[in-house]
């Protein structure tokens, strides 16, 4: 049997399992898990809840991406959460078993809003392109830039504590515009394409961000000191729209230094903006400072869409089927999804027992140094939803 369909049927497997024990999830509302006794909810309820329903685009993604949006549906069904998806699976892994890509962008326009597993980026695609699905989806929705809130969860062990910084990347152009082309046998050239525009663009997310959320620094990183064209575009751009924000602090910070100064003092740290390439690094670096891959959320904007989905852009295909996956990472995106939907009221709830079930530390899957299953977790989860 083909690899590819071995791991479809894993997936499926796992999703048959979480179906015959969602039974038992109801019960552990009333009963509490592990011992927790039920209590009145640490988070102030609003005068009304929302009413109506809202639709959201959902693409379950690739490796345990599937299972860990099962896991956000079975939550979001037992906290109420009034969102309905529209479900499109898209890949580049399985040929022409993806939906089109013209679909899944016309259904993420008309929701405005989508929650993403992570795809898959196969050294090969079929039809030869260099261009990933990745880098496509993003540029057809010109979703410029990534955010990634790194923050320490409290209860779980971790070099630094106390770490609260948010990467901003810039994720349309730069190395990864997929314009590479062997001139010579033996030689192969990679252009980085930088534009004043988009620099700009992203500048000013930054610091609209910073403002917005009260954040006192900016710290572009760049490497300005050897591309001095295309670095030294970025970081004049930033200087430029520094000037504009006089309350917000402004520094920059060559690549390679910020990295060794992160794992040194990330405290110092507050908003960073970075170019394409060094953004995806020092985002997937911050996100190992905090318990890695499995516990970051993120989140991609344009002008007229927001796409959820772990900050760290990793797979874990080897634990397909095994129910060993975390899914602190999805449930935090589906949390800010539905914060950003002014759903803040579920949102609240379920990021609220997310960190109460890492808190109390009794159930913790094998990456936050645990043995509790995928479906252990979040059954916790779900027990602590009303808390």
């Amino acid at each position: 049997q083909h690899p590819v369909a071995d791991e479809v049927m894993a997936s499926r497997k796992v999703f048959s399992t979480f179906n015959v024990l969602r039974p038992a999830v109801a019960a552990t509302q009333t009963q509490g898990l592990h011992g927790a006794a039920p209590h009145a909810s640490a988070v102030p309820s609003p005068v009304s809840k929302p009413e109506g329903r809202t639709t959201a685009t959902l693409i379950p993604g690739d490796g345990v991406g599937p299972e860990l949006c099962q896991v956000v549906l079975d939550v979001f069904r037992n906290a109420g959460v009034p969102v309905d998806f529209e479900e499109h699976y898209l890949t580049e892994l399985y040929g022409g078993r993806s939906a089109s890509l013209d679909e899944v962008v016309k259904s993420i326009t008309r929701n405005k809003t989508c929650l993403k597993g992570i795809l898959a980026t196969p050294d090969q695609s079929f039809d030869g392109e260099l261009k990933t699905l990745n880098m496509k989806l993003r540029d057809d929705l010109d979703l410029y830039a990534n955010v990634v809130h790194v923050k320490s969860l409290s209860g779980l062990m971790s070099r630094h504590k106390n770490v609260d910084m948010v990467v901003i990347r810039e994720q349309t152009e730069g190395e990864y515009s997929a314009l590479e082309h062997e001139s010579v046998k033996g030689v192969v050239e990679c252009l980085k394409i930088m534009t004043r525009e988009k620099c700009r663009r992203i500048a000013k997310f930054a610091f609209d961000y910073a403002t917005k959320h009260g954040r006192k620094k900016v710290t572009a990183v760049h490497k300005a000191n050897i591309m001095k064209l295309g670095d030294g575009l970025f970081l004049r751009q930033c200087e430029e729209i520094a000037a504009m924000y006089p309350n917000i602090e402004f520094s920059n910070m060559i690549i390679d230094n910020c990295t060794m100064q992160m794992v040194a003092n990330p405290h110092q740290f507050d908003v960073l903006v970075l170019p394409n390439l060094y953004g995806n690094i020092v985002d997937n670096l911050a996100a190992g400072l905090v318990g890695g891959a499995g516990v970051v959320a993120g989140a991609s904007y344009s002008n007229r869409c927001v796409v959820f989905e772990p900050g760290a852009r990793h797979t874990f295909s080897e634990a397909v089927g095994k129910n060993v996956a975390n899914p602190t990472a999805m449930l935090l995106a589906s949390a800010n999804m539905l914060n950003h939907l002014n759903l803040q009221y579920y949102g609240d709830m379920i990021k609220n027992a997310v960190e109460r079930v890492i808190r109390i530390g009794k159930v913790r899957t094998k990456d936050m140094g645990g043995h509790s299953t995928t479906f252990e977790f979040y059954q916790a989860v779900i027990a602590n939803l009303r808390y």
